[in-house]
């Protein structure tokens, strides 16, 4: 389960360098990774196994997604993070999620989240500003 924040700096090839304490996970599945695009404007980032079983579900919908089908297993790209631990990701990706060079990695499970530092933190506050959702209702904290 990946959890926690990372400010990120991509590199002028627009690699990233995976954070320490994910590598060893990540390294178990061979270094294996695939990206593709999230509805909300930023990249999820897949370890392979993991990727394939967000993949079936995503190929069993039915016609009405097929959009969604084309977003997510179209923009789909297999990617191996290298002996340092830098993943290169895309420019048609980066250039999708607004990702120039400051990015934020979030662990969301089984899956990462990376987004433009500056989009992230607009969001994250507007977010804040608002109402929880009514899920939360009966949540304890």
């Amino acid at each position: 389960m990946f959890q926690g924040a990372s400010s990120l700096n991509l590199d002028a090839k627009g690699r990233m360098s995976v954070p320490t304490r994910h590598r060893d996970a990540l390294t178990e599945a061979a270094g294996q990774l695939t990206i593709t695009k999230h509805p909300h404007g930023c990249l999820m980032i897949f370890p392979r196994n993991e990727w394939e079983k967000f993949r079936e579900r995503i190929a069993a919908l039915p016609m009405q997604a097929q959009w969604w089908k084309r977003i997510f297993l179209g923009n789909a790209q297999d990617v191996e993070m290298d002996a340092t631990g830098r993943v290169l990701i895309a420019p048609e990706l980066r250039a999708s999620a607004g990702i120039t060079k400051e990015a934020v990695l979030l662990g969301m499970g089984a899956h990462f989240e990376l987004w433009d530092a500056e989009v992230y933190a607009e969001q994250e506050a507007e977010a804040m500003k608002g109402e929880m959702p009514d899920v939360f209702k009966d949540f304890s904290f």
